[in-house]
């Protein structure tokens, strides 16, 4: 079986966690799962090490492990791994990072 903690993301992957959103509005509503938008937040669990350039160097990540950031709503693949929904997405389909 596949540990979360064993995947290691290569060339410019990340590994990420989507973040679930708030399924009670303030009006007290709670959203239903089937009317759910796809969440386009999420943190970084694993990072690959960078894209290589035309020279064969390799461009760092901008951004790293831990960090939460927002990606594009269709980017990335889906995988599930221990029971949990995770994304590979490339880094340029990361749009900003969310900073607390």
């Amino acid at each position: 079986m596949t540990n979360i903690k064993n995947i290691k993301p290569l060339s410019d992957y990340l590994l990420i966690e989507p973040l679930e959103r708030e399924t009670k509005l303030p009006s007290g509503i709670v959203i239903p799962d089937t009317a759910k938008e796809k969440p386009q937040e999420g943190k970084i669990i694993a990072a690959g090490p960078g894209k290589r350039d035309e020279k064969g160097d390799i461009v760092p990540l901008g951004v790293k492990e831990g960090s939460i950031v927002m990606y594009k709503k269709w980017g990335g693949t889906e995988i599930k791994i221990e029971g949990k929904e995770l994304l590979l997405v490339r880094e340029e389909d990361i749009l900003a990072v969310i900073e607390s």
